[in-house]
This record gives structure tokens, sequence and C-alpha cells, in this order.
């Protein structure tokens, strides 16, 4: 069962609880005081974002999404189908993001997604819609749901910030792998998603840079 909690409010008390299940979160808390929450308004443009963000780093995405801002204006699957998978690479899409994007534009264009519908999933039914689309995985629907949606238990795998971050953290013991995290996280239920919140701000801590 999906628990009906928003990350968007008051985390306090669940932050409390997720150091005490886990020494190395209780140190990333000691050290940011509390997390920083991302929110994105939720549809075409997150999801395109989101794509964009896919596998790059934080500066090349965010030049990347720029020019996309740009070219696709207003942003809307409509202008977005009007460019073509050719024009969208001409914004510094590769080819399959291109493909991705464009399919998107299709899909949301139709109809045949309505996020208000999937706000009022759990969050399985939700993650399985999104992962059903071309080129949204588990990390992409992940990164929707709790930017988007404030979900509180769902966790990105494969997240090198967050393996990063983790490893910083705890101090004793070897440090893990991804695979070893993406298991461990799931100790931290029913707060995975507030989870890395904490974990990506601190990484940005120890990064020396305001979180975003």
């Amino acid at each position: 069962m999906t628990l009906r909690f928003n990350v968007f409010g008051d985390t306090s008390a669940a932050c409390e609880k997720l150091a005490k299940k886990d020494a190395a979160l209780a140190r990333a808390l000691d050290a940011i005081g509390e997390p920083h929450i991302r929110r994105r308004p939720g549809g075409f443009e997150a999801l395109f974002r989101i794509i964009v963000e896919q596998q790059v780093s934080v500066p090349s995405a965010q030049a990347i999404w720029a020019r996309c801002k740009e070219g696709v204006d207003p942003m809307t699957a409509r202008t977005a189908l009007r460019q073509g998978e050719d024009g969208l690479r001409r914004l510094g899409l590769t080819r399959q993001k291109a493909r991705y994007v464009y399919g998107l534009a299709e899909v949301v264009e139709t109809g045949a997604i309505d996020f208000a519908d999937l706000a009022e999933m759990d969050d399985a039914a939700a993650a399985k819609t999104l992962q059903a689309l071309k080129g949204i995985g588990p990390w992409t629907a992940a990164i929707y749901l709790l930017f988007c949606e404030g979900r509180a238990d769902i966790w990105p795998p494969g997240d090198v910030a967050l393996l990063g971050a983790y490893a910083d953290a705890k101090k004793r013991g070897a440090k893990p792998d991804m695979k070893t995290l993406d298991s461990r996280a799931r100790k931290w239920a029913p707060f995975r998603g507030l989870a890395a919140h904490i974990l990506w701000t601190y990484y940005a801590h120890i990064r020396g840079r305001a979180p975003i």
C-alpha cells in the first residue's frame, strides 16, 4: 500500500526515523540540518527535462535544457512535435533522446497518458504506467514521482550521486557498490524517497555547492 505522506510538507519526524535506522543518514542530516526537497511541476515538460538529465552531468544537463526551453517555446507536446526528431537533435539531444522525447510528445498529445490520473495511482501502478513509455526506465519514473508528485517511498535505482553521498557518510565498514546501496534502501521504507532527498542534499554539501 502506498504511504500517503507528502515530502513537500514537514519531514522532521520522518527524518528522525531514518536517522535511527541508519547511522550514515544520521551523519548526513547532522551535516545538512534538513533535506532540500526538489520540486517541479508535473506533466510533459517535467518528463522531457528528466530525459535530458539521463546519464549526463548536472552542468551538461542544465546547458542542454536551456537550449530546449528556448527552442521548444511554448514548452508543450505539440510544439515538440513540430520540431521533429531532427529539430530536437539540433537543440543538443542525442538521436536516442530525441526519439524518446518525440515519442513522449506523441503520447501526451493523443491523450494516451493522463498525468492527473497518474497522481491518483499507487506507487507501483504509477511507476509501471510511466515505464510503459519508451525511454522511461525505473530511474526516470522514480525521479518524476519524487520531484513532481512528492512521493515518500520511491527509490531511484542506479543513481551515482546517491552512491557517492552514502559512501562519504558511511564512516565505518566497506563502502557499498550500487547494487548494495539499492538493496540497503529497502530498509528505509516507508521513507526511501525522503532518504534520497537527504543524500542528494548531502552530496551537494560535500561538493561545496547549493542543492538544486
